[in-house]
């Protein structure tokens, strides 16, 4: 018998048949031998598949509608409610349509001649001898009785003589006095820059009474003729 028959196996067969392959609708796989240091390869191959897939969806082009246009009227924003304290922010100066603007409802201590003004106040008289050069004595009142006060605007209008002024509102803000000189008729109104309110309530804090002293001393220094529902009776 011989020995080295018995230690070592039998030699494969060398008779060849047909190699064989399994077939999907999309990809041809080929059965792997032995030899292949990776038995089963099939999740290398489908990871690259899905590389391969999500690479080419990224460079691809993306349709018209996929984004939508973010300036489109579906997608404007509402507009963003008013508050009295966001409105009192926006202080509006000077004539309108010729004539003094009235308190806005968000300036509860300003006074104006304008009969629309809930605070409302009734113009000046200039007497005879003093209507020369009425709008100069007017600037002299204001510097002598009021604490830091400017001049900002004077200007001939079509309606009148116009004079603007900022003065210091006895706290940290600034208020601005208007008048319109018209023969021997002033026109004014007195307002404050800076309202305050108290979280959370939306009605500004204040009174009429501040501006209406300060008027008061400004006619007072004129010796012009101030009205009022006091001497009215």
């Amino acid at each position: 018998m011989n020995l080295i028959g018995h230690l070592l196996p039998p030699l494969p067969s060398t008779s060849s048949k047909p190699s064989t392959t399994k077939t999907s609708l999309c990809l041809q796989i080929p059965e792997t031998t032995s030899l292949n240091p990776n038995p089963n390869p099939k999740p290398i191959l489908l990871s690259k598949l899905l590389s391969l897939a999500l690479a080419a969806t990224l460079s691809s082009p993306l349709p018209s509608l996929a984004i939508p246009y973010l300036n489109s009227q579906s997608f404007q924003l509402p507009p963003s409610p008013t508050t009295p304290f966001s409105e009192s922010k926006t202080l509006e100066t000077g004539l309108e349509n010729g004539k003094i603007r009235p308190c806005p409802s968000t300036n509860p201590g300003c006074v104006s001649t304008n009969p629309k003004s809930s605070s409302f106040a009734f113009p000046w008289t200039i007497p005879e001898n003093s209507s020369d050069n009425a709008i100069q004595k007017l600037q002299e009142a204001i510097l002598k009785t009021q604490k830091n006060a400017k001049i900002q605007v004077v200007e001939d209008t079509p309606n009148g003589q116009y004079l603007q002024a900022e003065v210091d509102d006895g706290g940290f803000g600034r208020d601005v006095l208007e008048f319109l000189v018209k023969g021997d008729v002033v026109a004014y109104r007195s307002i404050a820059t800076k309202v305050t309110y108290v979280y959370p309530f939306t009605t500004a804090l204040g009174d009429s009474k501040g501006q209406e002293e300060r008027m008061k001393k400004i006619v007072d220094q004129l010796g012009w003729y101030a009205p009022s529902f006091d001497t009215m009776d």
